[in-house]
């Protein structure tokens, strides 16, 4: 079997509400970052978001980190950036974000770290026919030693431990935990795992809006673990007001394209990274996204 090249499908996580309990069963945090897949493959390194689209440009720390790695080697895991002891969602959507010329200025600004939970191959060897036990031995073997920025994320089998960090990791940024199967083989594309977030709401990084630029009709976010950006719900007026002074200055000269349900693509404009918005995520037959309150400016200094 060859080794994994991108681009990707990576597993994905059903959300559930209550804890997952049994035997068999380990616990991971879930970071508020972005998916990343990292090759270190034939001689060169590539990093991959979630959509498929290399970002490697975009994080040259992370790339040189990643040069450490023997070559063969497949990692699956979140980008975070630490801002004074939490994760900060909104940098690490401006580093995303960032162009060749802007990137290394702003990864000694803002570095960012990588916590693997998954490792996909290794020596050359495609892993992902392997349980989860024995890829997460592999990985803890082979990346443990090297130190930040790569990094095992944290792991336990314990359901008490498991529960202690649901209480008390929010506090740094940590969103919920994520739950594996031992002996699950790596599924690209399937929702294996189950993810229990914290609260029903999450932040989002606002990359772009719909409608005039005073007063949005909508807003287009980027969520954590995805970098594939969606249409929010129809604001409410006063939302659109507060939007429409946050982004005073903001506004960019490119646009997009993206998916609003129920109408299919739209174009918007996009904006400088940075702002956040707080948003709830309901499911029905698609899944849509409200905007509960907007973050501004002065919140992200």
């Amino acid at each position: 079997m060859s080794v994994p090249r991108p681009p990707l499908k990576v597993a994905a996580a059903e959300s559930v509400t209550v804890l997952p309990r049994g035997a068999g069963l380990a616990y991971e945090p879930k970071f508020d970052g972005h998916r990343m897949v990292v090759f270190r493959v034939g001689g060169e390194v590539l990093l991959q978001a979630r959509s498929g689209r290399i970002v490697t440009a975009a994080f040259p720390d992370l790339a040189e980190a990643a040069a450490r790695l023997p070559d063969g080697t497949v990692l699956d895991g979140e980008v975070v950036v630490w801002r004074e002891g939490r994760t900060d969602f909104a940098a690490v959507q401006k580093r995303a974000a960032a162009t060749a010329a802007r990137a290394p200025g702003l990864a000694r600004r803002l570095p960012a770290s990588y916590a693997a939970f998954d490792l996909l191959a290794e020596g050359g060897e495609d892993l992902r026919r392997l349980s989860y036990a024995k890829r997460r031995e592999r990985l803890v073997a082979l990346v443990g030693p090297l130190g930040p920025p790569l990094q095992p994320v944290p792991m336990t089998l314990d359901v008490a431990e498991a529960e202690t960090w649901f209480r008390t990791l929010p506090s740094i940024g940590v969103e919920g935990l994520v739950v594996k199967r031992l002996d699950q083989t790596y599924r690209s594309g399937a929702r294996a795992w189950r993810k229990l977030r914290h609260t029903s709401s999450r932040d989002a990084a606002v990359v772009g809006f719909t409608g005039g630029a005073a007063r949005p009709a909508s807003l287009v976010l980027v969520l954590p673990d995805d970098d594939t950006p969606v249409v929010s719900s129809p604001l409410s007026p006063a939302l659109r007001s507060q939007a429409g002074v946050a982004l005073a200055g903001r506004v960019g000269a490119g646009t997009g394209t993206a998916v609003a349900v129920g109408v299919g693509e739209v174009g918007y404009r996009t904006v400088e990274a940075g702002l956040t918005a707080e948003v709830e995520q309901r499911t029905t037959r698609h899944t849509v996204t409200t905007v509960v309150r907007l973050r501004l400016p002065e919140e992200l200094d």
